[in-house]
């Protein structure tokens, strides 16, 4: 096997796969990476049996030469030190050589590195998913769901299914749901061309995080096509294979209060900012808990008392406020993260008493919705 490439692209794609690639592996060769050289570009390939991505560099693309001098072949090399290697070379393009006897030759410039290599044979092969049950997203749209949503995921592993987040297709329309059942984030959006339909898939947080650092903002379509324990993105250069985890998804529609008693609008930002200094006099308490009380003229107070401390007070004035006075006591961290997720400058928040969870939501009616558990404080 022998190429030469663009050093650029090969940083970028050795990147994204290295997000795949764990040390902690119970397979030694996933520890490595896999270059597999064919005539039309070159497929470098990472896995850790949760997860496994594909980066493609095509040999010419958009009229640039991105790989050239190509000789057929496939070898894994150390993922250890190969990005380092590749990061620190002094020109422009790498030219990679491996020989019969596994010997890996990098040279750029005067710089030579001599490594050894693996047998890629004895490289898993990744399952190809049937890809006739998939379906569309654009990039950028896909990005905002997992933004909006992963955050919530539950990061005990006491409840394994908690960890991930619940897709599900029906009617043309895709939610992604979040819990750890002291909060939870949701989004629906329309998906047009769907053929395909499933309720229970739940991927790990963890895969949805590292896919959302892979792509990049654009419009370009991302296919997404599901197994029964599988799910696989995929763009024009990028392979992203995840594992789904096991288990029922709990049915969290229920958990959506059905009325409302209070409901407030105010300017996300100025909300934030007053959460957030209210949460300074609270930081070691174990959820930093702030208190809102609504102060009637469209007027609420925002608290928060730490006995060793001190206490802090704020008012702040809502857009406005319908319904019952209102007295409650929350995280606010978890409110931070929720309105953060809510990408629109109003919100309309949605009471139904002290007790009871409350529900944020954008003002213009788009279906973000975050929910938030009170916490008790006697």
């Amino acid at each position: 096997m022998k190429f030469i490439i663009q050093r650029e692209q090969l940083i970028a794609s050795v990147q994204d796969v290295m997000k795949a690639i764990s040390s902690k592996t119970a397979i030694p060769i996933l520890t490595g990476m896999k270059i597999d050289a064919r005539k039309h570009g070159i497929t470098l390939t990472g896995s850790d049996s949760d997860i496994s991505i594909e980066s493609y560099i095509p040999t010419e693309e958009d009229g640039m030469v991105h790989v050239e001098n190509i000789e057929e072949g496939s070898i894994v090399l150390q993922a250890r030190y190969f990005p380092d290697i590749v990061r620190k070379l002094p020109e422009k393009t790498v030219e990679i050589e491996a020989d019969s006897n596994l010997k890996v030759t990098i040279r750029s410039g005067k710089a030579e590195f001599n490594l050894n290599g693996q047998d890629a044979e004895e490289y898993p092969q990744l399952p190809k998913l049937q890809t006739e049950d998939s379906f569309n997203l654009p990039t950028d749209l896909l990005k905002s769901l997992i933004k909006q949503t992963v955050f919530a995921i539950s990061t005990m592993e006491t409840r394994p299914i908690l960890t991930g987040v619940n897709l599900k297709l029906s009617n043309n329309t895709l939610s992604f749901t979040a819990t750890d059942s002291h909060r939870l984030a949701s989004r629906d959006i329309p998906v047009n061309d769907a053929t395909v339909e499933f309720s229970n898939v739940v991927v790990p947080g963890k895969s949805l995080t590292e896919l959302n650092k892979i792509l990049d903002d654009t419009e370009e379509p991302v296919e997404i096509s599901v197994t029964n324990n599988q799910i696989l993105f995929r763009t024009k250069h990028l392979y992203f294979l995840s594992r789904l985890l096991d288990g029922n998804y709990p049915e969290t529609s229920r958990l959506i209060p059905e009325q409302s008693k209070t409901v407030l609008f105010i300017k996300t930002k100025d909300l934030m900012h007053t959460i957030d200094r209210a949460s300074l006099l609270a930081k070691d308490e174990r959820n930093n808990v702030v208190k809102l009380s609504t102060k009637g003229d469209n007027v609420l107070e925002i608290t928060s008392n730490s006995p060793e401390i001190g206490r802090v007070a704020e008012e702040i004035a809502v857009q406005s406020m319908e319904g019952e006075e209102l007295k409650i006591s929350f995280s606010a961290k978890y409110m931070l993260d929720a309105l953060k997720a809510i990408e629109y400058d109003d919100v309309k928040i949605e009471f139904t008493g002290a007790m009871r969870p409350f529900i944020i939501r954008p003002v213009n009616e788009e279906p973000i919705l975050q929910l938030i558990l009170p916490v008790r404080t006697y």
